[in-house]
């Protein structure tokens, strides 16, 4: 992209420059965020081209995620953005989180500690490092930018494959908002063997606090009543999460 041109509506670029030329003709992992962006939004604003604008709208929540986790009234207020544009981002939010939760769907995952599950097999081990961080990402996207503490569950089958995740409680994690019979009831209902459950810290530290330690010990004791087996408890924050099994806390 020439800079003389940056400032231009994209149609008049030259169209080997153009992004959408550049994705049809095989090109798109070179584009920048911003040019991606912009073949998504269509169009730019007043004084903008789509790509400038998306510059700038990175530039303003601190990178994608930031962009993709804004309120919808954050967006709106935003120059620029109108109802449709924000109607858009909203959408291709929903669709990578889909993608994410499809991906985990994919095959069974690898979810115990390495040195108990896997001790003499190294790519084994690593294997697990990968679904962990995939789970961590999924569940970072999911809760991360909510603005109260929600707690949430992904129910796994027999096999650890992924059957579905879904925000149980809101509000501060503590006994009189975590329910174990809530729990045990929604496990019975969709046939899990198995769950790794989820809860945010907006704050923006991630690591369990005491009665995050002693509610997961409640609902393992509750759950072993079902034979379903709790497989870790990740505490996710806009920048960082934080395994339980991890670091052995899920006793």
């Amino acid at each position: 992209m020439n800079k003389d041109t940056s400032s231009l509506p994209v149609r008049l670029w030259q169209k080997s420059e153009q992004p959408r030329t550049r994705i049809l003709n095989g090109d798109a992992a070179a584009l920048t965020l911003a040019e991606l962006l912009a073949v998504c939004l269509g169009s730019g604003s007043v004084g903008e081209s789509a790509v400038m604008l998306c510059t700038r709208l990175l530039s303003n929540f601190g990178d994608l995620d930031g962009l993709l986790q804004a309120s919808t009234s954050e967006l709106l207020a935003t120059r620029g953005l109108g109802e449709a544009k924000v109607a858009q981002l909203k959408a291709q939010h929903e669709l990578a989180l889909r993608y994410s939760e499809e991906r985990l769907r994919a095959k069974p995952l690898c979810l115990k500690t390495a040195a108990q599950a896997y001790p003499n097999v190294a790519g084994d081990a690593e294997e697990r490092m990968s679904d962990l961080a995939a789970v961590s990402r999924f569940l970072q996207r999911k809760l991360a930018f909510s603005h109260q503490e929600v707690f949430g569950c992904l129910y796994l089958d027999t096999r650890q494959r992924v059957i579905k995740f879904e925000i149980l409680f809101k509000g501060s994690i503590n006994r009189a908002h975590v329910y174990p019979r809530e729990l045990i009831k929604r496990c019975i209902d969709l046939g899990a063997a198995a769950v790794i459950l989820t809860h945010n810290h907006p704050s923006g530290i991630a690591e369990p606090s005491q009665a995050d330690l002693e509610m997961t010990r409640i609902l393992i004791t509750a759950l072993q009543h079902i034979d379903v087996k709790i497989l870790d408890h990740i505490v996710v924050s806009n920048e960082q999460t934080f395994s339980l099994a991890s670091h052995g806390l899920l006793t």
